[in-house]
């Protein structure tokens, strides 16, 4: 039997990298040789324990974690069009039951019976030196688009579908609650759509290379200016920033949902009404992911400072336990190598 070399959580801060069966693609499937993956906020909460689906039963110890990821097809299973073979590629993390109401509605990321990739229903994660997934999950990536870039699809993403949410554009002024990954690669695409784009945080660190970035207007919520935002984006973990999305977004505006508090969060609904704002939740990158691959295609924003190192699989347990690697840079994102 042929093994690999994966990341396995085995209990709350507990991990190995451990000797493990190659995958063998089933029918659909194919088998994809990881060149790079993305470690994410939910990762953090597997890792810690906090995450949700530990506690439903979507999810269970030990697992392979890592939904954010490229590589190259290496295998696939019956049924499937061999020409796959070679591609180089990234793949959904939602992979609906495909008979639902929901998935023959295009909306297969909000099934009720869907697997996610290193999160739900059992699904090994990427970080691991090979990966089996569906080959109608899969993303062709282009020559233009690196390993780095790859790996940035997902959570490029998600940050797509809020920026497009906010419905802006070079009359417009946006707020972005949050500089962390999914808030500056939605501050990227919100620039890109030629809005006037804020930034707000805490840690003057993440603001102060948000300004590296070009985003001039970074601010905390004590120096923040009265403005009128015609959309604001809560991509924060703070309980009471939806709230305040609400109290800072003009009359007729939107605001848009995709950060995630550790506890519920709630807004006066009568604000809501009475404002006439649109307030939109994202959940998935999957119908943002070949917009992304695109933008990321012809240059329309670049996202790689935001990797601040790479790491072998070796170096994913002290990254999840919130240790920088050496010589790491300023952006809020780790990779991992499998193959170093």
């Amino acid at each position: 039997m042929e093994l690999m070399r994966a990341f396995v959580l085995t209990a709350p801060e507990k991990f190995a990298v451990e000797e493990v069966p190659v995958p063998v693609a089933g029918p659909g499937e194919a088998v994809v040789e990881v060149a790079r993956v993305g470690v994410c906020g939910t990762d953090f909460e597997f890792y810690t324990g906090a995450m949700a689906y530990l506690h439903s039963g979507h999810a269970a110890y030990p697992m392979r974690i890592g939904h954010e990821w490229c590589g190259t097809v290496t295998a696939v299973g019956a049924g499937t069009d061999p020409a796959w073979v070679g591609r180089r590629v990234m793949g959904d993390t939602m992979l609906g039951d495909g008979t639902c109401r929901l998935c023959l509605r295009g909306r297969r990321h909000v099934c009720e019976q869907r697997q996610e990739v290193g999160i739900r229903g059992g699904r090994p994660g990427a970080l691991a030196e090979r990966l089996a997934v569906p080959v109608s999950s899969l993303h062709h990536l282009p020559d233009d688009v690196d390993d780095v870039l790859g790996a940035l699809v997902e959570p490029g993403g998600n940050a797509w579908r809020a920026a497009r949410a906010a419905a802006v554009g070079p009359e417009d002024r946006a707020l972005v609650l949050g500089p962390g990954t999914i808030g500056l690669l939605t501050a990227m695409f919100l620039r890109a759509s030629g809005a006037e784009v804020h930034v707000l945080g805490v840690a003057p660190e993440s603001l102060g290379f948000a300004r590296d970035l070009g985003f001039e207007h970074a601010w905390t919520w004590d120096d923040l200016p009265e403005l009128p935002f015609d959309a604001v984006v809560d991509a924060s973990t703070g309980v009471d920033s939806p709230a305040r999305a609400l109290e800072l977004v003009e009359p007729g505006g939107r605001i848009v949902g995709i950060g995630l508090a550790g506890e519920p969060s709630l807004i006066d609904t009568r604000s809501l009404v009475l404002k006439d704002v649109v307030a939109i939740g994202i959940l998935s990158a999957s119908p943002g992911l070949a917009p992304t691959i695109d933008a990321y295609a012809r240059q329309l924003i670049d996202p790689r400072p935001l990797v601040a190192a790479t790491v072998g699989l070796a170096g994913a347990g002290a990254v999840l336990a919130g240790e920088r690697p050496p010589g790491a840079g300023a952006g809020p994102k780790i990779h991992v190598d499998p193959h170093i």
